[in-house]
């Protein structure tokens, strides 16, 4: 089940950087996924996180915004995720864009974003969606099928196309404030290319011979594969 990667003359170096810092490096690597025809969703990624019983869970996500502020995702504040940030806001992000061979894996702390913003999100969305969000009580056992789409047929009927829905109280957007950054290119050889950027001020100390100074607060520095 090896798949080969990029070969040896494809590297990604420290000179090869578009920005150096970690927002403008990402901006550049997603806008090359989302050119790759063989990336469905380049905003799809991996959120990571841990309540305070220290058992972590996984799920797939989609990235609705960022910027230097932090990066922007919706759920529901009563799912496990929900609760887990609740109790820990310590978070982990992966994006994996495997034509491109390429990965970028980002740590950081959620916070809730504002309900202003998050209505005006959620009233950006297909009717249907809103609809599924007032609906769904995410993660919690449902009787049936039937019963769960008879739920969501009454809310239809209760909110036609032309009213507005009401924002679920358990419902709302996250902003990760980044930490940081690693920008992974797989090679062949498995010497895969690894850096990472990090907040100045999180360092215990600045190591000149394997540390440089970025951008905007960031440090960057290349790991061992």
């Amino acid at each position: 089940m090896r798949k080969p990667y990029h070969p040896p003359s494809v590297k990604f170096l420290e000179s090869e950087l578009h920005a150096k810092e970690p927002i403008g490096q990402f901006e550049s690597w997603l806008e090359d996924a989302k050119q790759c025809s063989g990336i469905l969703e380049p905003n799809a990624m991996l959120i990571g996180t841990c309540g305070r019983d220290c058992k972590p869970s996984v799920r797939p996500m989609l990235l609705k915004g960022f910027c230097k502020a932090g990066f922007i995702f919706f759920t529901n504040y009563s799912s496990r995720k929900g609760r887990d940030l609740e109790e820990n806001p310590f978070i982990a992000m992966t994006f994996y864009w495997e034509p491109l061979r390429r990965c970028v894996r980002i740590e950081g702390k959620a916070e809730k974003i504002s309900r202003e913003d998050t209505a005006s999100y959620f009233h950006s969305r297909p009717h249907d969606s809103q609809i599924a969000a007032v609906c769904s009580k995410q993660g919690q056992p449902v009787p049936s099928y039937q019963v769960l789409h008879a739920q969501y047929d009454s809310l239809k009927n209760k909110y036609p196309e032309d009213t507005l829905v009401p924002v679920p109280d358990t419902w709302g957007g996250f902003r990760v404030i980044p930490e940081m950054f690693e920008f992974w290119q797989g090679q062949s050889n498995r010497l895969h290319d690894r850096i990472t950027f990090r907040r100045i001020e999180t360092l215990d100390k600045f190591e000149p011979e394997v540390m440089y100074e970025g951008e905007d607060g960031w440090v960057y520095t290349r790991l061992f594969p």
